[in-house]
């Protein structure tokens, strides 16, 4: 398993519709009044890597297998939520079991589409959703340091919770936090908002390949490097055509990857995820671990065992094994590397574990 997103927002900004695009499904109902979507929906996405389909073809492999990445399309929030407006409890609970949080936000004009507010305002609308997700995080950490309930806290849960506590009640940024603690650390704690955040900016067919006014101000505030412009219209169109004709659209409307790649390319920088492969003649595979994940770890990703028995890991990096056609040759001209459990696995690494039963 990659990650697990859960793609927020305010009613009517295009959630369902990019979640029936990234899964190429139309799994999630879409419909043009507030909470269209009540429970969640749930898709699991290859993530396709042109380096396994060259590793699955000079292993000759029976199987390919990529990573995954699984999104979660989370009903639409409104101001009130954390006080159960809209189901707003219900819907902030969903939230928390997710890795990362992708904000949806309304980057389009539209007569025909309903709009929660008078106006359309980026900003406010990310506020407005920031804010409930404090408020859910207020009434959560001041549950947990009450008296009865603070004795169960261990002394690291006990200092996050606190400094959050503070930084909530004195608007400070809640990056103080984030930078202080481990992301490991902090997930431990279920508080919404230290979960890592990617922001889309959903915009209309016309602005395709060069944004308009609204994403504009909304990059002069948050910058580009967690924010994706997609037109969720466009992602379903983009589906339905073959690989040589999605080519030529993008060229077209001047983009040079479509929404999923970009989202995941940033999901994965923004989550500090890497991948590595396994192959062979049964099966070649993507796994994802995180950056700086020593070898025993990753062989856990594989199977508890490996990780328990670890002896130590035959290693490739992808171009060797590339260059000299497979393990064969990588072993021959000496380019397989024996490596212990202090190695730290590399993204594109082939590896082949040794371990005891």
């Amino acid at each position: 398993m990659g990650f697990k997103c859960g793609i927020v927002g305010l009613p009517n900004v295009g959630k369902s519709t990019l979640f029936n695009a990234l899964t190429n499904s139309s799994k999630a109902q879409t419909a043009n009044f507030p909470f269209c979507t009540i429970d969640p929906n749930v898709g699991i996405v290859p993530v396709i890597d042109n380096r396994l389909d060259k590793l699955a073809e000079i292993s000759k492999s029976k199987k390919k297998i990529y990573t995954t990445i699984s999104f979660v399309d989370i009903a639409g929030l409104v101001r009130g939520a954390s006080k159960g407006e809209g189901l707003g409890n219900k819907f902030l609970s969903h939230i928390r079991e997710v890795d990362a949080i992708v904000h949806m936000i309304r980057c389009f004009d539209s007569e025909d589409i309903q709009n929660v507010n008078k106006d359309i305002n980026p900003i406010r609308d990310l506020e407005i959703i920031e804010t409930e997700m404090r408020l859910a995080d207020l009434e959560s950490i001041q549950k947990r340091l009450d008296k009865k309930n603070k004795k169960n806290l261990s002394e690291e849960s006990l200092k996050i919770l606190e400094m959050a506590l503070n930084i909530i009640n004195n608007e400070q940024n809640i990056e103080v936090l984030i930078n202080e603690f481990s992301s490991k650390q902090l997930s431990l704690t279920g508080l919404l908002t230290v979960k890592p955040k990617l922001y889309v900016c959903n915009i209309d067919e016309e602005s395709a390949g060069k944004g308009n006014t609204y994403t504009k101000t909304f990059i002069d505030k948050f910058g580009e490097k967690n924010t994706i412009i997609i037109s969720a219209d466009i992602e379903n169109q983009i589906n339905q055509l073959d690989e040589k004709e999605r080519k030529n659209y993008l060229s077209i409307i001047n983009q040079d990857d479509n929404g999923l790649n970009i989202l995941i390319k940033k999901g994965y920088n923004l989550l500090q995820l890497e991948t590595f492969f396994t192959s062979g003649p049964e099966e070649s595979r993507a796994w994802t671990v995180n950056k700086n994940s020593k070898a025993p770890a990753a062989a856990g990703k594989i199977h508890s065992d490996f990780e328990k028995g670890f002896i130590r890991a035959e290693t490739v990096s992808y171009s060797e094994f590339i260059e000299n056609n497979g393990w064969l040759n990588s072993k021959t001209n000496g380019k397989m590397r024996l490596e212990g459990k202090d190695y730290i696995v590399k993204d594109g690494d082939v590896l082949n574990f040794r371990f005891n039963t």
